[in-house]
């Protein structure tokens, strides 16, 4: 059976640093809808869903023409709504997670994923990283930093700057975990029905729990990443970014 892969793009009005967040305009466009257009340049997926609890998410983006899925509002992250969606699409082998605040999603990366699914059949779990641009971010507790053993899987995803050069010399290219994540439907309901585990909850890293639970995690290394939206100073970051790129464009 050849790969069936969705993408679904998990979105919800709260958040404490930056309420409506999905919402917010961009150079004119809203945040969600951005990140909803680069995944639809993506060749590999067979639809690109956007997942939400909210009336106002779903209302804006069937307007631009999205397909939505109204989920529970009792959810706790962006796993579980997305496994709501997998529970009443069967048809779709394989789910990718993807980042409903990351505008600069790079389409040849889900590309990547769905391949490396369509590759190795044994393949349950996949996500990606890359090397950091800027060394000071690797003490950062906001960056999330990943080790991969010699076949490129995660042996362990932390919050710390991984690994620890002990004599101060060695030198590492450090990698900065991306958070999106692809999964077999299979492995996606297994995943959802564990309980939280210890170094999930220490770290309040979710990827955790399926280390701890025995899966091995392959991990895209990209060229870059895709910086997220945490604040409306990143926004506003962001626009001014697009609105130089824009006008240096129109000048050529």
């Amino acid at each position: 059976m050849r790969v069936k892969a969705a993408g679904v793009i998990p979105a919800r009005w709260g958040s404490t640093r930056f309420p409506g967040k999905p919402l917010h305009s961009i150079a004119g466009t809203p945040l969600l809808q951005r990140v909803w257009e680069r995944c639809l340049r993506a060749k590999a997926l067979e639809t690109v869903i956007v997942a939400t609890d909210d009336m106002r998410i779903a209302e804006a983006a069937f307007a631009w023409g999205a397909e939505v899925a109204l989920t529970s509002k009792r959810h706790r992250s962006g796993t579980d709504r997305i496994a709501e969606v997998a529970a009443k699409a069967p048809q779709f082998t394989h789910l990718l997670n993807i980042q409903g605040d990351e505008p600069l999603t790079d389409p040849k990366v889900l590309d990547k994923m769905v391949c490396e699914f369509e590759r190795d059949r044994s393949l349950e779990m996949i996500t990606a990283a890359h090397r950091f641009e800027d060394a000071a971010d690797v003490a950062s507790p906001h960056q999330v930093k990943v080790v991969l053993g010699a076949d490129k899987k995660a042996l362990y995803f932390s919050r710390s700057a991984i690994p620890f050069a002990r004599d101060g010399t060695a030198k590492f290219a450090h990698l900065r975990h991306q958070g999106i994540y692809g999964y077999t439907r299979d492995l996606l309901m297994r995943f959802v029905a564990w309980k939280p585990t210890p170094l999930e909850r220490a770290e309040s890293l979710e990827q955790l729990r399926a280390l701890e639970n025995g899966v091995r995690i392959h991990v895209l290394v990209t060229n870059t990443g895709s910086p997220g939206i945490d604040t409306p100073e990143d926004a506003a970051a962001l626009e001014q970014m697009l609105v130089r790129a824009a006008r240096k464009e129109r000048r050529a």
